[in-house]
């Protein structure tokens, strides 16, 4: 079985490489954007062409949620004109797409976790921008997994996790945001679901949320992560209103995995089970 991987040296696609030893049943080529432009055609054309694969995994995406606001055509250009391109290219080749997405797509309005099936109401360019190409995939391709998650960290490329420990070593205190409600969630974790669902064999194409279970705040998530990591900063919790930033975030973005767990049997770890593993 062949699988592309777009966005091949970002967080996910280094945190899929990491796990893909593991897998050898599956052959893995993790492109670069040099290698797989998704905003150009003709670069998808060339590379399904070379390796006809299976499956795609887009992990390439605009994620700078604040500078979107911006620059709003180069985050539309790469989420929603690169998310069609990616699946009419597949349509043509026979490929499954599966498609990462964001808890962005929801405004954070309300106060139990989010289906797949709850209206969605994205507050800025970002998350519109994402939500605009889970409807290219939709309308071009029926064959695709389009997969919503939050919070994504890991011991690669830029994310919360490693932004708060070079905190520690630059800093003395801290301010961290405590009434944004969500779930941390580790990258090798998704690489593992995303795998799970690849080697299922199953088509049940469609929307999924993943991410670890558990909720907690930023102010909570860097606590945790100074403790696991034996960090002497002192943190202090403030409220969003005391840290405005050019995009308005989702006030609470739990998601409800009950979908994914159901269908594909996919084990979910607590998310300071996961951080304590790295």
């Amino acid at each position: 079985m062949v699988v592309l991987v777009t966005g091949g040296s970002g967080q996910l696609g280094q945190s899929l490489q990491s796990i893909s030893e593991k897998y050898r049943e599956i052959d893995f080529h993790f492109a670069s954007s040099a290698e797989a432009d998704i905003t150009d055609k003709e670069s998808l054309d060339r590379i399904f062409k070379k390796i006809k694969p299976d499956f795609c995994i887009n992990a390439a995406a605009y994620t700078a949620v604040d500078k979107a606001e911006s620059e709003p055509e180069k985050a539309f250009a790469i989420n929603v004109t690169g998310a069609q391109n990616l699946a009419e290219t597949c349509n043509v080749f026979k490929t499954v797409l599966i498609h990462i997405s964001t808890d962005f797509v929801f405004d954070g309005n309300q106060t139990q976790p989010y289906s797949e099936t709850d209206a969605t109401n994205p507050q800025g360019v970002y998350g519109l921008t994402k939500l605009q190409g889970e409807v290219a995939i939709s309308v071009a391709l029926k064959e695709h997994f389009i997969i919503r998650t939050s919070w994504l960290y890991s011991e690669f490329g830029n994310n919360f996790m490693k932004t708060m420990l070079r905190f520690a070593k630059e800093r003395e205190s801290l301010n961290v945001v405590d009434d944004q409600i969500g779930t941390p969630t580790y990258a090798v974790d998704l690489a593992e679901a995303i795998v799970a669902i690849i080697k299922s064999g199953k088509a049940a194409y469609g929307i999924y949320n993943f991410s670890n279970e558990g909720t907690t705040s930023w102010y909570g998530f860097a606590k945790e992560i100074f403790a696991i990591n034996a960090e002497k900063i002192i943190l202090n919790p403030i409220p969003t209103t005391a840290y405005p930033t050019p995009a308005k975030r989702p006030k609470y973005s739990v998601l409800d995995k009950t979908k994914i767990k159901e269908i594909f049997g996919i084990p979910i770890k607590d998310w300071k089970d996961s951080l304590r593993t790295i």
